[in-house]
């Protein structure tokens, strides 16, 4: 069937193309060989993945050229989260870390953090992790305690504080953590791995069994330039940084959703109750044609917002109804497919057991479905 927002796709084909082709011909057949009961990844697949991506243009597919970098529009990128999502793969969306938003130090980092930090993650090398979320503020992201006071005799940044569900921070060369300084609104500080002080805590197995960890700063002492973009100048590069991922994240949900509705239609065809497949039995029906439908809407309002971005808007509003619309209709179409399954779509190893744990928390990260209404709603002149 061909959809309407697979129009969307046609000028970015080949890159799409491309990238199918890598997970199917290389990452699948790994993937394929981790036991279902594998919650981690291990860690030299995971640096595989990462520096053959990077090789092939996809890592960091949205940075500048002149960096290394594939330079891709947004929507490109957008396109690739989604075929990642479809693929079913679980090493997919590991191809695709570096190019969930350009880093802060892109846009307002100075040539050296450029040069130190950036290239080397252009090329696959480096890792990153941004360290905003507190144990005492989960959605009121900019409620900080952790905080980052300048030393007048050394004229050094010292950094105090707990940063929580940090992904990639063990592996992470480098991390963007948000500070409070004084009375300036949000700081972001560029903290090398192996800095003195800045040290992993609890770790928590999270999204498709890839830990998220607890960031400890204790009196952690970083250079005058260390700070990005000047004090208090976090707060709108964050929030751009947020939007950009909020796209991203809807980007991999509508894919996740389209396999799972892929899964259902599949079993619908083939399994026989009562004489005939279930796929005529209008109950079966209703499931799979409302999947479709929102499915469908999920990737318009997804690939639109991406295609905006590129045009330069690169509102909040648009991100929040995004993420918030493909979130939620993933939940519901995993939801429905397991349901079309029956007992056997629970199973540990089946793939949609697998999506159903997978898409849950997609409505938590980068903000709640509730503070994406929030967000909304603001726009609405509501609050």
């Amino acid at each position: 069937m061909r959809t309407p927002s697979s129009v969307f796709a046609a000028e970015h084909r080949e890159i799409i193309d491309a990238f199918e082709d890598f997970v199917r011909r290389e990452l699948a057949p790994l993937a394929a060989e981790l036991p279902p009961e594998a919650d981690i990844v291990p860690a030299e697949l995971h640096d595989y993945v990462r520096t053959r991506s990077a090789r092939l243009g996809f890592y960091a597919g949205d940075y500048p050229e002149e960096l290394g970098g594939a330079g891709m529009p947004v929507a490109a990128i957008v396109h690739l989260h989604h075929a990642a999502g479809r693929s079913g793969c679980r090493l997919a969306p590991l191809a695709l870390t570096g190019s969930d938003g350009p880093s802060p130090i892109l846009r307002n980092g100075d040539r050296e953090q450029v040069k130190r930090y950036l290239e080397p993650l252009v090329r696959g090398e480096a890792t990153r992790c941004l360290a905003l979320t507190e144990p005492a503020t989960g959605s009121d992201a900019f409620a900080l305690a952790t905080t980052a006071r300048q030393d007048p005799a050394t004229e050094e940044w010292v950094l105090d504080g707990r940063k929580t569900f940090v992904s990639h921070a063990d592996r992470a060369d480098f991390a963007i953590v948000i500070a409070r300084v004084g009375d300036h609104g949000p700081t972001a500080f560029v903290v090398a791995k192996g800095t003195p002080g800045m040290r992993i805590g609890q770790r928590y197995v999270g999204m498709s069994g890839e830990p998220v960890f607890e960031l400890l700063l204790d009196g952690v002492r970083l250079p005058a330039d260390a700070v990005i973009g000047g004090v208090g100048a976090a707060m709108a590069d964050t929030i751009d940084s947020l939007s950009r991922g909020r796209i991203m994240i809807a980007a991999m949900c509508t894919g996740i959703a389209e396999y799972a509705l892929e899964l259902g239609v599949e079993h619908a065809r083939r399994r026989v109750a009562f004489g005939e497949p279930i796929g005529a039995f209008q109950h079966v029906q209703e499931h799979l044609v409302t999947s479709a439908a929102d499915v469908e809407t999920a990737k318009l309002l997804t690939f639109g917002s991406a295609r905006l971005v590129d045009e330069g808007v690169t509102s909040p509003e648009n991100a929040a109804l995004a993420k918030l619309t493909a979130s939620e209709t993933a939940v519901r179409v995993v939801d429905r497919a397991m349901q079309v399954h029956g007992g056997a779509g629970w199973l540990r190893g089946h793939p949609l057991e697998r999506l159903y744990r997978q898409v849950r928390v997609m409505t938590i990260i980068d903000g709640t479905s509730e503070i994406q209404k929030v967000i909304i709603a603001r726009a609405l002149g509501l609050g």
